[in-house]
């Protein structure tokens, strides 16, 4: 037998004897020993406060692997840092596809941000999951099947407030102050989805960018209207003023916040946690300073956790109770991806999640996901500031059913 052909035989027993694993071509970003992750987020700039959420990720992630990883593998989860502006995190994507070649994306933070990459995703099949924001445009799984959102959407939020305020205050003139993006927007269309003919009587607007240095003139200009109710749909620096801002100058209006901008320690107390008293928000998460979790077995892990993988974490920050529970929805599709991490299993798995309980959401409120629905939360719960945290009321709350 000729060395070649030995060579040959010898090849072909070798592989047979071992274990399938996808070709780097068939499988970018994973290897035997490793499943590569890509994310951005602001890590620096006005939207920096989130910067927590890809540090908790970045905790939960090595925690996973201090445990063994994910079928043998460890996660290498790669962080850039995008300012919050969406030419560098398209820059920064694009580095991480084609330079790190990660698997797929994960948690990138930003409506205006992930806007600027979508597409870009989307036309190379990479997987695009759970988005650390509630845009209403992230469940389109026709025009964007590799894009997938996580938290509830801001526009059924706004339309839940619009709807309490009817209920409370029939014949309101409501003010609406919001960032000039996809993002502020939504916001604009859940109330006009619930107002219909009447918007136009019944609203004011007053936008803003997301590099302005304050909305003082905004808050201003929308009081003289006469408004006794405002809906606030900004990021946390410009809550923390709003709050702030609406207190200081006497107005009283019926008060709602977004509630991506509603941590206690982030918002509520640079704000002065007097001046919020009465401040409405709604959310699926549970929060740290509400006494109805002291003893509650998912926030005794969540806290265990902090405990020990981030030990100097603000606790009253929301950000890392969110964090914890959109990382375990991504390590419960990496579970189900078995052994396979080929892209196309990996979205298949993450739009294939039946009904799960994570430890930081509310009860009665679920993660899940089917191929033709990409609304992964679909309940909340509305609460109150009471000046010292959070105080939930009424029931949990799945749409607005207008």
């Amino acid at each position: 037998m000729t060395t070649s052909r030995r060579a040959l035989l010898a090849a072909t027993a070798a592989t047979l004897a071992t274990p399938r694993i996808a070709p780097a071509q068939q499988a970018p970003g994973v290897t035997a020993n490793e499943i590569r992750i890509g994310s951005t987020n602001a890590l620096s700039g006005p939207a920096s406060s989130y910067s927590v959420i890809s540090r908790a990720l970045t905790a939960v992630f090595k925690r996973q692997n201090d445990q063994g990883g994910i079928a043998g593998r460890q996660i290498n989860f790669i962080v850039y840092d995008d300012g919050y502006q969406p030419p560098r995190t398209l820059e920064q994507t694009r580095r991480l596809v084609e330079q790190d070649r990660v698997a797929f994306l994960f948690n990138q933070l930003g409506t205006p941000t992930n806007s600027a990459i979508h597409r870009y995703v989307n036309q190379r099949k990479i997987p695009h999951l759970f988005l650390a924001t509630g845009a209403d445009k992230w469940a389109n799984p026709k025009e964007y099947p590799w894009t997938i959102g996580w938290q509830p959407s801001y526009r059924t939020e706004a339309q839940i407030y619009a709807k309490h305020i009817l209920e409370q205050k029939p014949d309101a003139k409501i003010a609406l102050l919001y960032q000039n993006d996809d993002f502020g927007k939504d916001y604009v269309n859940g109330v006009r989805d619930v107002l219909g003919p009447r918007f136009d009587a019944m609203v004011k607007l007053a936008s803003h960018e997301a590099t302005d240095p304050t909305i003082d003139s905004q808050i201003v200009s929308l009081q003289s209207t006469g408004a006794d109710a405002l809906i606030c749909g900004i990021i946390p620096r410009f809550a923390a003023q709003a709050i702030r801002r609406v207190h200081d100058i006497g107005w009283r209006p019926l008060m709602f916040m977004t509630n991506v901008s509603v941590s206690g320690a982030v918002v509520m107390q640079p704000a002065g946690p007097e001046k919020g008293i009465g401040l409405i928000t709604s959310d699926y998460r549970k929060d740290q300073s509400d006494p109805a979790w002291a003893n509650d077995p998912g926030m005794n892990e969540w806290r265990d956790f902090m405990r020990r993988y981030i030990p100097d974490g603000e606790l009253g920050d929301n950000n890392y109770t969110y964090a914890y529970g959109v990382a375990s929805t991504m390590l419960q599709v990496l579970r189900q991806c078995g052994n396979d991490f080929s892209r196309e299993n990996v979205m298949r798995q993450a739009t294939n999640i039946k009904p799960l309980d994570v430890a930081t959401l509310l009860p009665g409120v679920k993660v899940q996901t089917q191929p033709n629905n990409y609304n992964v939360i679909r309940q909340m719960q509305l609460q109150r500031w009471d000046g010292r945290s959070w105080v939930r009321f009424g029931g949990v709350i799945e749409g607005a059913n207008v």
